[in-house]
C-alpha cells in the first residue's frame, strides 16, 4: 500500500489546457473519488496517475517516489476499467492469472493468488467459464478479481460501474466497498455520479473544467460546499437556487418574497445573492409563515413524497416523509430550514458566511 500525492499537475493536448495545476494528496489505504461533470479531466488525471497519459507538468508520486516518467508496469498500480477489458478466448481463471503469468509467477503463487481473489469475489463457480458466459456484474467481478491478484500499491478505478443497470450499481457499490475495507488498499475511483461518490468515498475531490473546486468527506461537502457549483453537484435531489437580494438582514427574491438569512450567512446590503436550500431542508409552514408557491408535480415514491413547485417563476423541489396528495395548481405554504440553508454571491458563486 501506499500514498499518492499529485502535486501541480497539468495536461495539455496540443494547445488544450486540460489538466490546471491540480493538487490531491491521497493517505495511504485512503479511498478517495475523483467526481464532476463529463469533460472535467476526472479520467485524464486517473490515466497520468496510471502512466496512460503524459505529465505535461507538476508532479505525481505513489509511495514517496516520483512516477513522472515511470512506465505504467513498474507504478505498482492495478486499473479496473469501465468496459471490463476481458480477453474474450480466455477463461476466468486465465484472464485472472495473466498478468502474473507475464511476470512469470511460479504456478502454485498464480493458484494461490487466483483463488484467494476468487474466493473474496464468490468467483469460484465460474472460474472455467469465458465472459461470454457472464452476466455484466459478474465480468466487473473478475476484472475486479484480475486487479486483486497483482496485490499492487493502489488500485483505479474508471467509472467501472457505468455499464450496469441501476440495481446491479448498488449491489456493487457495496461489493467495492466492502472489498476496501478488506484489503485496505489505497483507491482512486473516477465516476459522474454523485451518489456512488457520496457512499463510497473517503475523501471526494470535486472537478470542474480541469480545475478542484472543493475537497472533503462526503458530509463536509454536503453540509459546506465552497460554492454553488459543489452545493448544486453534491445532493440528490439537488440543492434548490432561489436569486435575490439582500435587503434589511434577510433575502429578498425576485418575486418580492422575503426569507430570513440563513445562520451562518451575512451578505452586504442590496447584494445580488442566491439562496440554497436543500429538498430535504424545506417544511410545510402554517398560517402565514413561509412563501407561498404553487404546486407542479407530486411523486410519491413510498418513503418520501416529492413535491415540485414554483417560487417566483423558479422550479422548487421539497422532499416529504410524510406522505401529501397536493393537487397540481394549489397553493401551499413552505418553509426553509435557516439553520440549514446556504447563501452564494450571484456574480462569484463563493459561499457567503458570518
Amino acid at each position: 500500500m501506499a500514498s499518492v500525492t499529485i502535486a501541480q499537475t497539468q495536461k495539455y493536448f496540443g494547445q488544450t489546457h486540460i489538466i490546471k495545476g491540480v493538487s490531491v494528496d491521497i493517505a495511504d489505504g485512503e479511498f478517495c473519488v475523483l467526481v464532476g461533470p463529463s469533460g472535467c479531466g476526472k479520467s485524464t488525471l486517473l490515466r497520468m496517475i496510471a502512466g496512460l497519459e503524459e505529465i505535461s507538468g507538476g508532479q505525481i508520486s505513489i509511495g514517496g517516489k516520483v512516477v513522472n516518467d515511470m512506465p505504467p508496469k513498474e507504478r505498482d498500480i492495478a486499473m479496473v476499467f469501465q468496459n471490463y477489458a476481458l480477453y474474450p478466448h480466455m477463461t476466468v481463471r486465465d484472464n485472472m492469472a495473466f498478468s502474473l503469468m507475464l511476470a512469470k509467477k511460479d504456478r502454485a503463487t498464480i493458484e494461490e493468488r487466483v483463488g484467494k481473489a476468487a474466493d473474496i469475489l464468490g468467483l469460484r463457480p465460474l472460474l472455467e467459464r469465458y465472459p461470454r458466459q457472464l452476466s455484466g456484474g459478474q465480468r466487473q467481478r473478475v476484472a475486479m478479481g484480475r486487479a486483486i491478484v497483482r496485490d499492487p500499491q493502489v488500485f483505479l478505478f474508471d467509472e467501472p460501474l457505468s455499464n450496469l443497470d441501476a440495481k446491479l450499481r448498488v449491489a456493487m457499490r457495496t461489493e467495492i466497498k466492502e472489498l476496501h475495507q478488506r484489503l485496505k488498499t489505497t483507491s482512486i475511483y473516477v465516476t459522474h455520479d454523485q451518489i456512488e461518490a457520496m457512499t463510497m468515498a473517503d475523501k471526494i475531490v470535486v472537478m470542474r473544467d480541469g480545475i478542484v473546486e472543493q475537497i472533503g468527506t462526503p458530509l463536509e461537502l454536503y453540509d459546506n460546499p465552497a460554492n454553488q457549483f459543489v452545493a448544486g453537484f453534491i445532493g440528490s435531489p439537488a440543492m434548490n437556487f432561489l436569486p435575490g437580494t439582500v435587503r434589511s438582514g434577510h433575502v429578498e427574491l425576485e418575486g418580492g418574497a422575503v426569507l430570513p438569512m440563513p445562520a451562518r450567512a451575512r451578505g452586504a446590503e442590496g447584494q445580488k445573492v442566491v439562496y440554497g436550500t436543500r429538498p430535504e431542508h424545506i417544511e410545510i409552514a402554517s398560517g402565514n409563515d413561509g412563501v407561498a408557491t404553487e404546486v407542479i408535480v407530486v411523486e410519491p415514491t413510498g418513503a418520501d413524497t416529492q413535491v415540485f413547485t414554483k417560487i417566483a417563476g423558479v422550479e422548487v423541489t421539497s422532499v416529504f416523509r410524510e406522505r401529501h396528495d397536493f393537487k397540481p395548481g394549489a397553493s401551499i405554504r413552505l418553509k426553509p430550514d435557516a439553520g440549514r440553508a446556504h447563501l452564494f454571491d450571484a456574480a462569484s458563486g463563493q459561499r457567503l458566511m458570518a
